[in-house]
């Protein structure tokens, strides 16, 4: 059903093979877009520190760090109110 594909890397431009396996495993756990970059670069910016930002959280008002830069169009929270909110969602 699926064959190999030769896909481009977004970040270095060189050329990956993405393979039946990896379609059909995909498939199996619902993605639907294909992988952009290869297993190199995956890797790197796997490992890569992690750049924090400040912000301030729109629950309790304490200053806090996130891994995103907020954009200015939605809410962001602390650690504590983001886990006291995932939990009252549960």
């Amino acid at each position: 059903m699926y064959e190999d594909k030769t896909l481009v890397c977004k970040d270095c431009g060189k050329e990956f093979v993405f393979t039946a396996g990896e379609q059909e495993f995909y498939a199996e756990k619902g993605f639907t877009n294909e992988p952009q970059r290869c297993k190199e670069c995956r890797d790197k910016r796997k490992h890569a520190p992690r750049e924090y930002h400040d912000a301030v959280c729109a629950s309790c008002g304490k200053a806090c760090k996130v891994p995103f830069a907020p954009s200015g169009d939605r809410p962001v929270y602390c650690s504590e109110c983001f886990a006291k909110m995932q939990e009252e969602q549960a």
